[in-house]
């Protein structure tokens, strides 16, 4: 191990607090005592519950703004779309505020605190005055008054804050436990990220059985009550666990290198970069940074003027440049690559996440209009088919990160048994067999409907199909799988390709893709059903789902996740990781290579 080697474990210890007493080293430095495993059961506690208390609410929420706030259901769609989309949004400027001002530990506590947003939604059922009258039989249904959206739309407010900040930090929260210069702290990363994934699916699992039952056949009040004593539990859990936790201060905002960088190019950009850039460039790297030194790539070599050292630069005596926006380091340089060349991969992840949204919101409306009978008195509530994509999950990960990715490794020889662009590329493939699925589905469930015996109307006038909604699990299980390989190996991706200093916002970026996806698919659906409502062949989204053509939109959908693949393909053979094209991917058996966290 070299000599950089060597100091990077003090340079990350120096810059971090434990809540416990530390140890010293014979120099009197601080040494990081890592919580590591010890500090799990708070760190995901906290998440189960928050998804426990969340969740669940959400997935059936769409059941709740048709039936009890009476909207129409390509307005709720879109409404859960644009909410979706904002909360998945706010976790960029979650994650600006916590890597400059706050950190993470600070950011979760405030945000578990105000995700208790679900008291409001929950006097929303309560109080009759919150909420439209319930529709009479054969009228008009009154929909809400400006006073009533305006509280749910504050009860929804206070949810986008707390996922704002327990989004981006959570993970790396819990990341952040784990020493990352030893073996036995690398695999209790990498096997964090997929046991943190599981214990979310089993939490929504919980979540979309026994709250959704509770709020579709006893009460709303009651059925929304349950997730905000859970959000208490999870404030409880996470504070609790406040001496075990390894605490990393904030270094300031990440973003102002990346300023610095763009802004140092574009000056020198008529200069021309020296023959031996390696050894001419200005390397100053701090001696507390906590990013991982970076070798030089030919990627996006204009960037590199940037560190060329002219007469008019100034260097303080601790070797760092007087004026950053004249002068940058290659390390800076190397950092802003890792951001431009993660940018394609994250992109192609907007139209993959759109055909899973779907089973979110059309696969429950199908299952409203088909039989979900359980024997001769049960009906399944419509929200809790979607359990069938947790089930998945929760079988899914612990036989894939314990039986499959070892025989992968040995196969493979390299660290996970498959690269992470690899098992986002199966994701996506797995994505669109989901949504050919539900397109035959809903064709054969249309079919039964129009040409058998019917079971009944529903709420909306829409008669109930007599196929069973079993018939939906193929599709609810291959979006599972499809999540198990791309949504994973995302998150992943991001921990681990984005600089140290920006885990934070690493973290963000998957609900920012998901968030982009939201609104896209919110346009999405009001286009179509703009544009097919006045067609010959009808409303494709019509809340009859008898009288629409839910299946064609289905296939649209494939069609863009086909474009979306062939993109993707396209930039994955293009990216380099982070620490070169071997290092990342296969396997340290020397012992000798520094492995990047």
């Amino acid at each position: 191990m070299g000599d950089d080697d060597k100091k990077t474990p003090t340079s990350l210890e120096t810059s971090m607090e434990n809540g416990r007493e530390e140890k010293t080293t014979s120099n009197d430095e601080p040494v990081v005592k890592y919580g590591g495993i010890k500090a799990m059961p708070f760190v995901i506690g906290n998440e189960t519950f928050e998804k426990l208390g969340t969740v669940g609410s959400l997935t059936n929420l769409v059941v709740y703004l048709t039936t009890v706030f009476n909207m129409k259901g390509v307005t709720a769609t879109t409404f859960l779309n644009v909410f979706s989309g904002t909360t998945n949004l706010a976790p960029l400027l979650g994650a600006y505020l916590t890597d400059t001002y706050f950190g993470r530990y600070k950011t979760l506590g405030f945000a578990s605190i105000s995700s208790f947003g679900m008291v409001a939604l929950m006097l929303t059922a309560a109080i009759s005055t919150l909420h439209p009258p319930k529709c009479a039989p054969g009228a008009a249904c009154a929909g809400p008054t400006t006073w009533q959206f305006a509280f749910l739309l504050s009860a929804f407010a206070f949810l986008i804050i707390g996922a704002g900040g327990i989004r981006p930090c959570n993970l790396a929260f819990g990341a952040d436990q784990f020493n990352p210069n030893t073996e036995s702290g690398k695999r209790g990363i990498n096997s964090f990220f997929n046991w943190y994934y599981f214990t979310f699916t089993f939490a929504v699992m919980i979540s979309v059985t026994g709250i959704v039952y509770v709020q579709s056949n006893i009460s709303w009040t009651i059925g929304f009550g349950i997730p905000a004593f859970l959000m208490f539990l999870s404030c409880v859990m996470f504070f609790v666990g406040t001496r075990i936790y390894v605490i990393v201060k904030p270094e300031g905002s990440p973003i102002s290198s990346v300023v610095h960088v763009i802004v140092a190019a574009t000056k020198k950009r008529g200069l021309k970069l020296p023959e031996n850039s390696t050894v001419s460039l200005f390397s100053y790297i701090p001696a507390k940074s906590i990013n991982s030194k970076l070798p030089r790539t030919e990627q996006f070599r204009f960037l590199d003027k940037a560190a060329i050292i002219t007469n008019e630069d100034q260097i303080n005596l601790d070797g760092s440049a007087t004026n950053p926006s004249k002068l940058c380091s290659i390390q800076q340089v190397e950092e802003v690559k890792c951001l431009l060349r993660i940018i394609p991969i994250w992109s192609t992840s907007i139209l993959y996440h759109i055909p899973l949204i779907q089973q979110q919101t059309y696969a429950v409306f199908q299952a409203l209009q088909m039989d979900r009978r359980l024997g001769t008195s049960f009906e399944v509530p419509a929200a809790t088919y979607v359990i069938f994509t947790m089930i998945t999950l929760t079988i899914w990960i612990p036989l894939y990160d314990r039986i499959i990715v070892p025989f992968l490794q040995r196969l493979t020889g390299k660290e996970g048994g498959l690269t992470l662009l690899q098992r986002m590329g199966i994701g996506m493939v797995l994505a669109m067999l989901c949504t050919i699925v539900s397109g035959l589905v809903e064709g054969n469930r249309r079919h039964v409907a129009l040409t058998r015996p019917t079971l009944g109307i529903t709420s909306k006038g829409g008669a109930i199909s007599s196929l069973s909604a079993m018939w939906l699990i193929p599709q609810l299980s291959l979006s599972g799988l499809s999540e198990g390989f791309n949504y994973i190996a995302q998150i992943e991706f991001y921990y681990k390709q984005f600089p140290e200093n920006m885990r934070s916002i690493a973290g963000s970026s998957f609900f920012a893709g998901a968030a982009i996806s939201n609104f896209l698919s919110g346009f999405l659906v009001t286009i179509v059903h703009r544009i097919t409502s006045g067609s010959k062949s009808g409303d494709w989204l019509d809340d009859d789902l008898n009288k629409g053509k839910l299946d064609c939109f289905y296939y649209m959908i494939v069609g863009l996740g086909i474009l979306n693949f062939g993109y993707f393909l396209l930039c994955a053979k293009w990216y380099r990781y982070k620490d070169g094209d071997i290092s990342t991917v296969e396997m340290d058996t020397k012992g000798s290579q520094k492995h990047i966290v």
